[in-house]
C-alpha cells in the first residue's frame, strides 16, 4: 500500500496533515517546528467517530502542545468516509434497535466492536510501519489511546505490537477474547472506569483492568454515567505519555 499526504494545514504550533494509505484515512498531528524525532501517540476514536471527530483533534492538540509529541488517528472499517461492509449495516442496525427498545446493547457493541478489531489491528499496524518511516518518527517511542471502541482495538493490538510501550485503554466491557489479549499485555497501562455506567456493569470493567499482565496499571475509576469521563483523566493520560514516552526516549 502506498502512504501519502493529501492536505496539509499549519496553526497555533501544530501541523496538522492529512494521509492515506490504500483505503486506510487518517490524520498526523504534529509540532510545527521539531528538533527531532518526537514519541508518537496513535489515538483510536469511539464508535461512530472518525479521526476528525472533535475529541480526537482536541486530544491531539494537547499532546503536540503540552508534550511536544506527534499524534495519529485512523478511521476504523466502516467509519468516517469508509464504506460499510454488509456486518457494519447489520451490527448497527441490531444496535439501533436494541436501544430503541430498551434492550441490553452491551453483548452487540461488543461482538461488533471485537469485529471491527480484527479488521484494524492490521491496519493499524501497516499505519505505523508507514509513519516510521517518516524522519521525524523513526524508530521513536510508541503510545496508544483510546476508549470505548478504541479499547477494543486497542487491547489487541498491544497484544499483537511490541512497539507499543505504554497505553491508556477504558470504558468497555469483560470479554473472553479481550481478556486473553490483555494477559499477553505488560506495558504500563492506566485503566478509566465510570463508576456509575449505564452501560458497562462495573464488575464487567473490574474483571477486564484485572485481566492485563502488566506490573505497572492504574485503575481511574470516576463518578458519573458512561459518557461523563472527567475532562482531567486526559489531564492525567497526558502526564502518564510524557512520563513513560519521554523516559524511553531519553534512555
Amino acid at each position: 500500500m502506498s502512504f501519502q499526504f493529501t492536505a496539509q494545514t499549519s496553526a497555533d504550533g501544530v501541523l496538522t496533515r492529512s494521509f492515506a494509505l490504500g483505503e486506510i484515512a487518517g490524520v498526523l498531528w504534529s509540532p510545527a517546528s521539531s528538533a527531532g524525532p518526537t514519541p508518537l501517540v496513535l489515538l483510536g476514536h469511539g464508535g461512530g467517530r472518525d479521526s476528525k471527530a472533535p475529541p480526537m483533534v482536541g486530544r491531539a492538540h494537547r499532546l503536540v502542545s503540552d508534550a511536544g509529541f506527534s499524534v495519529a488517528c485512523i478511521d476504523a472499517p466502516g467509519h468516517g468516509g469508509r464504506p460499510r461492509s454488509a456486518i457494519d449495516e447489520r451490527e448497527i442496525a441490531a444496535m439501533q434497535q436494541a436501544m430503541a427498545t430498551g434492550e441490553p446493547v452491551g453483548p452487540i457493541v461488543v461482538r461488533y466492536n471485537l469485529d471491527l478489531a480484527e479488521r484494524a489491528v492490521p491496519e493499524w499496524q501497516a499505519t505505523l510501519d508507514a509513519l516510521q518511516q517518516l524522519p521525524d518518527l523513526a524508530d521513536g517511542p510508541v503510545g496508544y489511546f483510546g476508549l470505548n471502541l478504541g479499547t477494543a482495538i486497542g487491547v489487541p493490538l498491544l497484544a499483537a505490537e511490541p512497539r507499543i510501550s505504554a497505553a491508556v485503554l477504558g470504558i468497555f466491557w469483560y470479554d473472553d477474547a479481550l481478556a486473553k489479549a490483555a494477559a499477553q499485555i505488560t506495558v504500563p497501562v492506566e485503566f478509566l472506569v465510570q463508576w456509575n455506567d449505564e452501560h458497562i456493569p462495573r464488575t464487567s470493567s473490574l474483571a477486564l483492568f484485572d485481566a492485563f499482565a502488566s506490573a505497572e496499571k492504574s485503575l481511574h475509576a470516576n463518578a458519573g454515567a458512561h459518557k461523563d469521563v472527567p475532562r482531567f483523566e486526559f489531564d492525567s493520560a497526558v502526564r502518564f505519555f510524557v512520563r513513560h514516552l519521554s523516559r524511553r526516549r531519553n534512555t
